[in-house]
């Protein structure tokens, strides 16, 4: 997956650019959210884990490349086949989860919304359902929805390990970044070094600015079997915070084609290109406490 993509999914406004001279903390607390957000999408669906299903799964088909490294036109052609499928039959369970899915991936958040809506009416008691539909919920900014859609999807005596890693998600994002921690480690039990739930709980300690706690969980993540681009940026993303800009660009690149590896790269620095950007954040919040 694009690093852009990842980032940007979800994002309020624009990234800082460049050519400013300082950073707000406005700013530099907008991107940390859009990361966090973002990671929605890796906590419900478990995308790149369960290889036996599709497009569902993060491909679009046997002989398709993985929806993770696609171009977002690419991406936006796959939305349009898919859309064509769901439009000749709207009850079609995996052809509704497909489209929805590729709808937010290409930042479509509320026709995806829409989508999942008619796919939930249409299969009321099916977990996975329930549990991309609060995956639409949470992108398009219904939280709370989002976060009752996931607990309805729960049932106590069979645990989900993806709903507890997207309610989590969904917690760091009201700010109940300890509620959300629960539900990671819950997760953790259920699926042990489960990377993409390492990944979302990396996250949650960056969302606070615990950047060396993050960096930990976010390492973790990237050793484990089965990590994909989306776990690598994420810590080049918390690698570049804390300055190591360097590191972060060679991370940024790993196992992606030339074209999206420099995309990535451009964009990561056009957000750390300014070694005092963590520093300016950390001491505005420490004078707003004083």
């Amino acid at each position: 997956m694009l690093f852009g993509v990842l980032v940007r999914e979800c994002m309020l406004g624009t990234p800082p650019m460049a050519k400013h001279n300082t950073i707000s903390s406005r700013n530099v607390t907008r991107l940390i959210q859009g990361a966090a957000i973002a990671i929605v999408a890796l906590s419900v669906a478990g995308c790149a884990n369960q290889p036996k299903k599709e497009l569902t799964t993060g491909s679009i088909s046997r002989t398709s490349k993985p929806v993770q490294t696609m171009t977002a036109s690419e991406l936006s052609q796959a939305a349009e086949s898919i859309g064509q499928a769901y439009e000749k039959n709207p009850r079609d369970r995996e052809a509704g989860l497909n489209y929805a899915n590729l709808l937010r991936m290409t930042g479509r958040n509320e026709q995806a919304l829409a989508v999942m809506q008619q796919v939930a009416i249409n299969h009321p008691q099916d977990r996975e359902v329930l549990g991309a539909y609060g995956k639409a919920q949470a992108a398009a900014g219904q939280l709370e929805q989002a976060l009752n859609t996931i607990s309805r999807a729960q049932t106590p005596d069979r645990p989900d390990w993806k709903l507890k890693s997207a309610e989590g998600a969904i917690l760091d994002q009201l700010g109940r970044s300890q509620e959300a921690r629960l539900r990671y480690r819950e997760a953790l039990e259920l699926k042990p070094n489960e990377p993409s739930v390492l990944s979302n709980l990396g996250m949650s300690y960056l969302l606070t600015k615990d950047l060396r706690t993050a960096e930990t969980y976010l390492k973790s993540a990237t050793g484990q079997p089965g990590a994909d681009s989306s776990v690598r940026q994420n810590l080049a993303l918390a690698v570049g915070l804390q300055g190591r800009f360097q590191e972060a660009e060679t991370i940024a690149r790993q196992e992606l084609s030339g074209e999206q590896a420099e995309a990535n790269v451009t964009y990561l620095r056009s957000m750390l290109s300014q070694q005092g950007a963590w520093k300016q954040l950390a001491k505005a919040d420490d004078a707003n406490a004083n």
